[in-house]
């Protein structure tokens, strides 16, 4: 994966942001995502990869487009016969369904892209996780009590645990979690949707966001990691085995240590990352896709480990050759 692919994973998010901010606060989170799916999936044809889907949809058999294990990219058309790098890509094409289909905050079209083998191929499964910056990684523990992570974040952070800000996803099974949160006096800030955002926001000095705890998919996880490994922020993760079933899967899929805690180096080894994601509808990071009369505005945002960037980009895509009217 020697070139840089950045800018055509770029397109990618933007064209699915795009499509799925159409139907923004219509209550229909199956149409909003079909849109999202439909579209990343054509635009990833359109990239000069040799393109493999570790983190997609789900089985074959479950979705018709973006499965596990389905190829796409330029070599996946047979252009011109020419070699592409083969590169692994984890995507949720609308991350946060149910906050698109309402407009609320923090809906995104998601890919990680690596190296060959660069991203865990994690069973559909929950975790539990632990999401935090730069300066609290080294001070933090899956398996110490919340008080002690809350203790250790504050003094990493310099300040009081009561000037900590948590983010827990609103789930009854996060009860006792928010219990445990509230009784150090710590501030929680309840989310409905979208524990990727969150846990970006965690990795960024400045969102408000110190810590991100309770249990979510490991598919989510995996890509947090990809954006972890180029904020220097740390993910801890372990699978949650609810059910025979769930532990066969796992070993049918290579994994042995049921009880492994995973980092961001495990669920995202590789050393080529690209993350890309655009803004659906407003949040604290980018902003949604707004809609004006000459063409269609995004915020995205760019990382890669290699060569290590981490961007911005205000986009404004014309609708019109004649005369359009660019407001800023």
């Amino acid at each position: 994966m020697d070139a840089d692919l950045s800018l055509d994973f770029l397109r990618v998010v933007e064209q699915a942001a795009i499509a799925c901010a159409h139907t923004m606060g219509q209550g229909d989170g199956h149409r909003s995502d079909q849109a999202a799916v439909e579209t990343m999936r054509q635009e990833m044809d359109s990239v000069p990869i040799d393109g493999t889907i570790v983190i997609g949809e789900g089985e074959r058999d479950e979705a018709p487009m973006l499965y596990i294990g389905e190829k796409v990219g330029l070599a996946n058309k047979g252009a011109n016969g020419r070699p592409y790098p083969a590169v692994d890509i984890a995507v949720d094409p609308l991350e946060g369904t149910n906050l698109c289909a309402t407009g609320a905050p923090n809906a995104l079209a998601v890919l990680a892209a690596a190296e060959k083998g660069g991203l865990l191929h994690a069973p559909d499964l929950y975790m539990e996780k632990l999401i935090v910056g730069p300066s609290s990684k080294d001070a933090v523990d899956l398996d110490a009590p919340v008080k002690y992570n809350l203790w250790a974040i504050a003094k990493s952070l310099g300040r009081r645990v009561e000037d900590l800000v948590v983010i827990v996803l609103e789930r009854p099974r996060h009860a006792d979690l928010i219990a445990e949160i509230r009784a150090t006096g710590a501030r929680i800030r309840l989310i409905g949707d979208g524990d990727l955002s969150a846990g970006i926001a965690a990795a960024v000095v400045g969102s408000g966001v110190h810590a991100v705890m309770g249990t979510g998919g490991a598919p989510e996880g995996v890509l947090t990691a990809a954006a972890m490994k180029c904020l220097n922020g740390e993910i801890f993760a372990r699978l949650v085995i609810r059910k025979p079933e769930d532990e066969e899967r796992c070993k049918a899929m290579g994994i042995k240590d049921l009880k492994k805690v995973y980092r961001a180096n495990d669920l995202a080894p590789g050393e080529q990352i690209i993350f890309a994601a655009t803004g659906v509808t407003d949040g604290a990071l980018m902003k949604g896709v707004r809609f004006f009369g000459d063409g269609t505005r995004t915020t995205s945002l760019i990382m890669q480990t290699n060569p290590h960037r981490i961007r911005f980009i205000d986009s404004i895509q014309v609708a019109s050759d004649k005369y359009p009217k660019i407001r800023f």
